[in-house]
C-alpha cells in the first residue's frame, strides 16, 4: 500500500515553452505533486521527522520551475520528478502534473497539462 501526500496548484510565472513570446514573456504554470511514501508511522507518532517536509517540496518545486528553462512540459515535470527523488530519499515515487493555462496558440481552450508517473525502488 502506497499513501499519498498532495500539493495542489502551485502556481510560478515561468519561462517555458517552445515559442519566442514564451520565452521572453513568460507565463504561469500551474504543479501538482503526488508523494508516494508511507505515512502511517508519521500519523502514529504525530512527529514531523516522520514524513516529508512539504515546505521544503514547495522550494524545490519554485526553484526547477524557476530557475531553468524548458522546451516541453514534459521536460519540466520529468525535472521535477528526477529532483524529487534525489532530495526525498523516502518517496517510493511521485505523480507530477504541469498545466499550461494559456499556451499562445490560435485556438481557444482550457490549456494543457501533463502529467507523469514515477516509481523508484529502494537503493
Amino acid at each position: 500500500m502506497t499513501d499519498r501526500l498532495r500539493l495542489l496548484n502551485v502556481v510560478v510565472h515561468a519561462y517555458h515553452g517552445l515559442y519566442a513570446e514564451e520565452q521572453q514573456l513568460g507565463q504561469r504554470f500551474e504543479i501538482d505533486v503526488e508523494l508516494l511514501l508511507d505515512l502511517a508511522p508519521a500519523g502514529r507518532s504525530d512527529d514531523p521527522q516522520d514524513t516529508v517536509d512539504y515546505t521544503a517540496v514547495l522550494a524545490l518545486i519554485e526553484e526547477v520551475a524557476t530557475q531553468r528553462r524548458f522546451g516541453l512540459v514534459e521536460a519540466l515535470a520529468e525535472a521535477l520528478a528526477s529532483e524529487l527523488q534525489r532530495q526525498f530519499s523516502g518517496l517510493q515515487g511521485a505523480i507530477v502534473r504541469v498545466r499550461k493555462p494559456n499556451p499562445p496558440v490560435a485556438v481557444t481552450f482550457d490549456g494543457l497539462e501533463v502529467e507523469i508517473e514515477r516509481h523508484w525502488t529502494a537503493d
